[in-house]
């Protein structure tokens, strides 16, 4: 009987709802511990999320349970759930992403809203991602607004190849360029009708209190002093890349609203317009060539 009852305790525990009682109990006190437990169990089982929930008495195979604990060991150290996945989604599609590049966040998918409401479906316009990363807002871009020829930027050869790699998965045909900001573009006479960027907007001294930065590669993350200053740099740029009237979107932190406003009528002397998120701080910094002040 003892045999017996012993089995049926391991077999238990085993299972996937036992699992992932388990997980969650070690992710604690993570808001996410949930939704993370069950990406990873999902991702161990090789199966959709669907079936933790339909098949809680499925009992793990060994090489499975292996899998979960090496990755669920990850994650409780502090990785974020998209490095040890290898992926993340975002708006309509699921990008490969790797520790070279910055995982793509919802409040990004706010700028991808505000292109897409400037280019309309059926326009052909020059397009640019500037600081790409993923390729998120690039390829995403490029799958709805397939008229518009899109390029994308960035200083880092290992992000460049993540993101060619996820524009191949998605069938979105878009030049990259390799270096600082927009000048390969403006190295090859490109004129922009409209100009996306989430550049690095973290001031240095900030970063060392972030759990982020443990993570994530820096020069995604460190913006300078005072966060603005790659901002600046593309300021500078823009007359030599972008066409008359074209429309320039820019990623902000939640408190650079008005310092961003301010440098754009300063260096620029055109006129701003700061878009919030849906927790109502500031995230994108709105303007146009032939908005003057």
């Amino acid at each position: 009987m003892t045999v017996a009852i012993d089995a049926a305790a391991r077999q238990e525990a085993a299972t996937v709802g036992a699992v992932l009682r388990r997980a969650r109990s070690r992710l604690m006190p993570s808001a996410s511990a949930d939704l993370d437990a069950q990406a990873l169990l999902a991702q161990a089982l090789k199966a959709e999320r669907a079936f933790l929930y339909a098949h809680g008495e499925y009992e793990l195979q060994a090489k499975e349970l292996r899998a979960f604990d090496s990755m669920l060991a990850r994650r409780a150290a502090g990785e974020p759930v998209a490095y040890i996945l290898g992926e993340r989604g975002f708006y309509d599609i699921a990008l490969q992403v790797t520790p070279s590049v910055l995982i793509p966040r919802p409040e990004t998918e706010l700028l991808l809203e505000e292109a897409l409401r400037l280019v309309e479906p059926r326009q052909a316009k020059a397009v640019a991602d500037i600081g790409t990363g993923s390729g998120a807002l690039a390829i995403a871009l490029a799958r709805q607004r397939p008229r518009s020829k899109v390029c994308a930027t960035d200083i880092s050869e290992a992000a460049l190849n993540v993101a060619r790699r996820n524009a191949k998965r998605h069938g979105a045909d878009i030049a990259f360029s390799r270096g600082d900001l927009a000048q390969p573009l403006i190295e090859r006479g490109v004129k922009l009708d409209l100009l996306m960027a989430n550049l690095p907007y973290i001031a240095t001294d900030d970063l060392p209190g972030l759990a982020v930065s443990d993570w994530e590669p820096r020069l995604a993350l460190d913006g300078g002093a005072d966060g603005l200053a790659l901002i600046r740099r593309l300021l500078e740029q823009l007359q030599f890349v972008c066409a008359p009237r074209a429309d320039v979107l820019l990623e902000i932190g939640a408190n650079q609203g008005d310092a961003v406003k301010r440098l754009v009528a300063e260096r620029l002397q055109l006129e701003a317009i700061v878009l919030q998120d849906y927790a109502s701080l500031d995230r994108i910094v709105r303007f146009s060539l032939d908005s003057q002040c």
